[in-house]
């Protein structure tokens, strides 16, 4: 499964527009990794225990996108986009989304 961020993809022709393709993951913060995320806000710098959240949420979202769009019997997912909600109080979602197509 061809994903990118671009609308087309070189020395490939979209044959056809299959929809919406579309994934999301909804992760809350641990415990743990608050307790350093703490310690960290007081010295500053990077907050890697959320970096990491974040990634691994990010990837979630990208994989459900990329199983929804093979169930359409998409060979591509251009123009994805990624966006970010707070559901609550720590708890988050990433939402993965493009247009699913048939390519040449």
């Amino acid at each position: 499964m061809i994903v990118t961020t671009t609308q087309d993809i070189p020395s490939r022709e979209i044959t056809e527009i299959l929809g919406l393709a579309r994934g999301n993951s909804v992760r809350a913060r641990h415990a743990g990794r608050d307790i350093m995320a703490g310690l960290r806000n007081l010295v500053g710098g990077e907050i890697s225990e959320y970096a990491k959240l974040q990634a691994e949420t990010r990837e979630m979202a990208t994989r459900r996108m990329i199983e929804f769009a093979d169930s359409m019997g998409a060979d591509a997912v251009v123009s994805v986009r990624y966006t970010t909600s707070m559901i609550a109080s720590g708890a988050s979602e990433i939402l993965a989304y493009g247009t699913a197509v048939k390519l040449s």
